[in-house]
């Protein structure tokens, strides 16, 4: 299992509404992608414009060939898009080790 790990910061006043986008875009949008497995996402405490997203793929290529390269991409980008203060930082992680 891959962990995509994307390190997002929205413009200041938006959480409220940015809350809503994000949990509607990873809903309506990315449940169905092709080796979805799951998703947590995280709001910054001390940075309240940050966030943390952490999507699970069977594969690489399920993010970043099937979804990046389809219209659900571009579906995903208008709904969180537009609270984007820059351009997520995004990498990926194969799992080490877990507690039981």
């Amino acid at each position: 299992m891959i962990l995509e790990l994307a390190d997002i910061r929205i413009h200041p006043g938006k959480q409220a509404a940015f809350d809503v986008a994000i949990q509607s875009g990873l809903n309506e949008v990315i449940v169905h992608a092709k080796g979805f497995r799951g998703f947590k996402v995280n709001k910054g405490i001390e940075s309240p414009e940050r966030y943390v997203l952490m999507i699970f793929w069977d594969t690489l290529e399920n993010h970043t060939v099937d979804f990046r390269e389809s219209p659900a991409f571009l579906a995903w980008r208008n709904i969180v898009g537009p609270y984007f203060a820059a351009p997520p930082v995004v990498e990926h992680f194969d799992l080490l080790a877990k507690s039981a």
